[in-house]
């Protein structure tokens, strides 16, 4: 009895002959799908980076009667959610959100910090009894100027 006189042994061999003309486009495919994934990450990498590189900070400032409910907590944690969302695709490494707490002088400073594509909304007051002060400073942006063209006589 030889080995192509058992069941299904053709079957096999058709595999076989399949899978053996397969390869070198499989390899291919393979090669290509490990290029596609190395630009994604890349990509990815260097969306963090600038987003990391570029953020706003705003301080949180309570009022002396500032005293929140649950349901107060629950909205605010909500809109922090949404400053992922507001960061434009950025991934969660790079467009998350850090409470930041110091002590100056023995006055209790909280700040919120993000990525600068979100900062409308980490600029908007969460608590009904809390002020927002953005610490990015706005004088870097200047205003347009167009030089006046000379006026021909007519």
């Amino acid at each position: 009895m030889s080995v192509t006189d058992l069941p299904d042994a053709q079957g096999f061999f058709d595999a076989v002959d399949w899978v053996t003309a397969a390869v070198p486009y499989l390899a291919a495919l393979s090669a290509t799908a490990l290029v596609i994934w190395i630009c994604v990450a890349l990509r990815r990498a260097r969306l963090v980076r600038d987003a990391l590189a570029d953020r706003v900070t705003v301080e949180v400032v309570p009022t002396s009667t500032f005293d929140p409910g649950e349901g107060e907590v629950g909205r605010w944690a909500r809109q922090l959610g949404r400053v992922h969302h507001a960061a434009g695709g950025v991934p969660a490494r790079g467009s998350a959100v850090r409470l930041r707490y110091s002590a100056d002088d023995g006055t209790m400073r909280c700040f919120l910090e993000g990525p600068a594509t979100a900062a409308a909304v980490l600029a908007m007051p969460g608590f009904a009894e809390v002020d927002v002060r953005a610490h990015r400073a706005q004088k870097d942006i200047q205003p347009v100027r167009f030089p006046q063209q000379p006026q021909r006589a007519k």
